[in-house]
């Protein structure tokens, strides 16, 4: 690398990380803020709630790192082109694709971090995120709540206990609605929560279990001594967690069981192969923004040609991708045919601009600016 190269890659390189973890951390930030229920309302440690909300950052990184390379390419160029430092460069007979090569460097390393994420670390995060949720429900006696408290989960479960004696769990209610058409009540004097292979379970002691039967009025009660419940089936949505396809390893989507239950049901066959797609496919609009900035900016430009269209237009530009490949990402679900088209519109939209920043015309009338000054001290007046 040249020390041209490291020049420019210097400046955007920096500008990229900065913005990257500057915007990394605000989002992540505002997401933790909305998770506070975690510890006051949830009862659980400041480490739960860092590592549950910190889950979340593979994914932002997926996000934010095409828009913190975008940033980085707009802000080189223009603080190349505002010292003139463009302008000289192209005196001196720098090709456009010189001064290209140091961000397509720093674009492909973005592009392999974003590969990364997308087929290892988010899918990784969203499954441990799923196994974290599911362990602080199937533990909510312990973990969730409060004595002398009504606590409400979101899967239809609302507890309570009188007061604590020891281990032993005392006046305790319990109202289970997961099955609108079959609720029902567990009272007990007292229970307790035990660990059988490695499942929890709530052994109530001296209570009765109210089930409302479809179609009658009156409710069916059962007396019992003892009776065990398995905290386990109130993690999740079955008996085992089924994982939806983002938060799947990239070789099960590269290879779905399609004798898979969940894979049969209707539209998510689409889904699995809309993730795969989504997840390979993300790294090219990397290089898509990285040349639609270079498009609008990678040309020198004097004082009085504004640099603010030329921004703006990039923007847009940027905006209109973008909304294009989440388009496609809906389309495909429904139709095969559209997969392609997932690499096709980054990969075009790279090539258009391209062609835009390599255009012979522009080269034309940017030597011709610049063979009017040829001297240091004109190249400066340009400035």
């Amino acid at each position: 690398m040249s020390l041209l190269d490291r020049y420019i890659f210097r400046i955007a390189g920096v500008a990229c990380l900065a913005t990257l973890l500057s915007l990394t951390g605000v989002i992540w930030i505002s997401q933790a803020l909305r998770e506070v229920d975690l510890l006051t309302g949830k009862g659980q440690t400041i480490m739960m709630f860092l590592t549950i909300t910190s889950l979340s950052l593979p994914a932002l990184v997926t996000i934010i790192a095409p828009v913190a390379l975008f940033i980085a390419t707009v802000y080189a160029l223009n603080k190349l082109n505002g010292d003139s430092e463009l302008i000289v460069m192209s005196a001196a007979g720098v090709p456009p694709g010189r001064i290209l090569r140091p961000f397509l460097g720093l674009t492909m390393i973005v592009a392999v971090l974003v590969l990364a994420m997308t087929t290892w670390a988010m899918p990784a995060s969203f499954r441990a995120l799923r196994d974290l949720i599911t362990s602080v429900r199937a533990d909510f006696v312990s973990n969730v709540v409060k004595e002398g408290q009504f606590t409400t989960l979101d899967l239809g479960i609302t507890f309570h206990y009188r007061e604590k004696a020891g281990e032993a769990l005392l006046g305790i209610f319990m109202q289970d609605r997961r099955d609108k058409t079959k609720p029902a009540i567990y009272i007990a004097e007292r229970g307790q929560t035990v660990e059988i292979n490695g499942s929890p379970y709530l052994v109530l002691e001296n209570g009765s279990v109210q089930r409302e039967q479809p179609g009658s009025s009156d409710p069916a009660i059962v007396v019992f001594q003892r009776y065990a419940i398995d905290l386990s089936q109130f993690g999740s949505d079955g008996d085992t967690p089924v994982y939806k396809p983002r938060e799947r390893p990239t070789a099960m989507l590269l290879n779905p069981d399609v004798n898979e239950v969940y894979y049969k049901i209707p539209g998510n066959a689409g889904r699995f192969r809309t993730e795969l797609h989504d997840r390979f496919s993300a790294p090219l609009y990397c290089f898509a923004m990285m040349a639609i900035a270079f498009a609008a900016l990678g040309t020198p430009r004097t004082t009085r040609q504004g640099r603010g269209a030329a921004i703006g237009a990039a923007i847009v530009a940027v905006g209109l991708v973008r909304i294009a490949g989440f388009a496609i990402s809906s389309l495909i679900p429904r139709a095969g045919w559209a997969v392609p088209l997932a690499y096709l519109a980054p990969l075009l939209a790279c090539a258009v601009a391209l062609g835009i920043a390599f255009a012979p015309t522009l080269g034309v009338r940017g030597g011709a600016r610049l063979r009017r000054a040829p001297t240091p001290a004109h190249a400066a007046a340009a400035g």
